[in-house]
């Protein structure tokens, strides 16, 4: 399967998860709207997720994927099914203790993530905030345990259960909000109920997969064995970096929640809803991207293959230019309109929609950059040089607390997530010096000629956008003829964008890795 195909194929499923992801959230906002046990569901559902992005798709992944598919490159396949099975069994037995003792210490952790709900007067929202935390906290070993089928599948080329699986999470969550909410109290516990059922859900639905490739993990309590393994060992000390660089990026999302229990009640709703929207565009093409390119530039990498790992890095920096910056663009312009179809509701307000379009808009500043961080930190990782975004995520996380300082006082909400977008900019660009500095990336020609294209293009397609939202009052319209309209714009301005870049000779053979680029990277060389 070509990196085009695969990276459309996690794409498509990627989107089909992000939209279940749509539907639970508006559902969640048109139930509980954006209060304080709202705000405290997000502060307990964003404990297990930070640690998932630290112990499974972050620190992890990052550590594991690049040397298992070393291992499989140069070793038989015997000797990859014992890896892979010494690995799963530490990685049960560590995340049970860690699961143990969040159950355990969940009030002093609820207490760091949100510290603005230790007031008497927010007393409930805290208590609730405790309990959904216990309730969700070995989500983090299902996800690990998911983390680790995905690598290998990811790693054997099977990208479509592991991109699948996200699906299973938020149909989980629909249904517990639909027929488990109405009989406890409060109501809202029901999502947490969901999140655990959908952790095993997603562990259940890669088993098949994994032992169709005959690499489904035989957990054994001989640790001490697996401690010993050399390839195992190596994975530990790439993950130490790895983790520490990954919670550097979760600190800073941890000190903006807590911020966030300090703003005004619905602060942190109205982020987390914002969010959802800019993670289409990060699902669609960053991670999606992202996930293709880990085992090609491990595998090139592993051949010293120069000149294909840069013309691997060229082709996503493209691909995340040019699709990219249209959807920053399109999300800040339609930013109130698809706020208001998508989460004006019931217990959603008007207010709360003006709130979360200014999140989306300050988001959206920092969307590139998120995107090309997807690209460029795995330029390091597939060479299993960890170390250097590391130092790069403790600089960047400066920064993102010195935005904080001057935007959140004027901003409030919104420049939480300013400051958020603003880093990812500098992050992105710090790789990318890092990567060019080193050698390991140079430019394909054309760079120049795809800059012109774009100015055109996403010029006419702004313009439209300005001029819709100047004659369309989002909030005055209701049910379908809302959502017609909102299709309509979106439509319209991606076919402008689209015929614009045609008409300026822009054609899909330049989107594919086709070798050509090859050669022409192998000649720079």
């Amino acid at each position: 399967m070509s990196l085009l195909r695969s990276a459309a194929t996690v794409s498509g499923l990627t989107l089909l998860s992000r939209f279940t992801g749509l539907a639970r959230d508006i559902l969640i906002a048109r139930a509980f709207g954006a209060g304080g046990l709202t705000d405290a569901f997000w502060v307990a559902f964003r404990i297990p997720n930070l640690l998932r992005r630290l112990f499974a798709e972050g620190a992890f992944s990052q550590a594991f994927v690049p040397i298992l598919g070393e291992v499989k490159a140069q070793r038989p396949e015997a000797e990859v099914r014992v890896l892979i099975d010494r690995v799963a069994s530490l990685l049960s037995v560590v995340l049970v203790l860690v699961a143990l003792v969040g159950i355990i210490a969940a009030p002093l952790i609820v207490s760091a993530m949100g510290s603005g709900m230790r007031g008497p007067e927010r007393a409930a929202d805290f208590d609730s905030a405790v309990w959904m935390t216990r309730m969700m906290f070995p989500y983090i070993t299902c996800m690990s345990l998911v983390a680790l089928a995905s690598g290998v599948l990811n790693t054997w080329r099977r990208f479509t259960v592991p991109a699948v699986t996200p699906v299973l999470l938020n149909l989980a969550m629909i249904g517990a909000s639909l027929w488990i909410a109405p009989h406890i109290d409060p109501p809202i516990y029901a999502l947490a109920i969901g999140v655990m059922i959908g952790g095993v859900a997603q562990i259940a639905a890669q088993l098949p997969a994994m032992a169709k490739l005959k690499m489904l993990p035989r957990l054994s309590l001989d640790l001490r064995t697996a401690w010993a393994d050399p390839t195992v060992k190596r994975i530990l000390r790439q993950m130490l970096p790895a983790t520490l660089g990954v919670s550097v990026a979760q600190l800073s999302l941890l000190i903006n929640t807590n911020i966030a229990t300090w703003l005004a009640p619905g602060s942190v709703t109205w982020l987390s809803f914002a969010d959802r929207l800019m993670e289409f565009p990060t699902a669609l093409l960053g991670v999606a991207l992202g996930t293709v390119l880990l085992p090609s530039l491990s595998q090139a990498h592993a051949k010293g293959d120069t000149a294909q790992y840069s013309a691997l890095l060229d082709w996503g920096l493209r691909l995340t230019v040019l699709l990219g910056l249209p959807a920053a663009l399109g999300l800040a312009l339609s930013s109130e309109g698809l706020v208001a179809v998508l989460f004006h509701y019931g217990a959603f307000t008007a207010a709360d929609v003006g709130q979360t379009r200014l999140a989306v808009l300050a988001y959206a500043v920092g969307l590139v950059g998120l995107l090309a961080v997807k690209i460029l930190a795995p330029g390091f990782y597939a060479r299993q040089d960890i170390r250097t975004p590391v130092r790069i995520a403790v600089m960047v996380l400066v920064v993102t607390q010195m935005l904080n300082l001057l935007l959140v006082p004027q901003l409030q909400h919104a420049g939480l997530a300013l400051s958020i977008g603003l880093a990812a900019c500098v992050n992105a660009l710090a790789l990318l010096i890092g990567l060019r500095r080193r050698g390991i990336y140079r430019p394909v020609s054309g760079w120049g000629i795809l800059a012109l294209r774009m100015v055109v293009a996403v010029g006419a397609m702004s313009a439209f956008l300005v001029f819709a939202n100047q004659h369309l009052d989002w909030l005055a319209m209701h049910g379908l003829v809302r959502v017609a309209y909102l299709l309509g714009v979106i439509g319209v301005a991606a076919g402008i964008y689209g015929l614009a870049l045609l008409a300026m000779g822009l054609r899909p053979r330049h989107l594919r890795r086709a070798s050509a680029v090859s050669v022409v990277a192998s000649k720079q060389a």
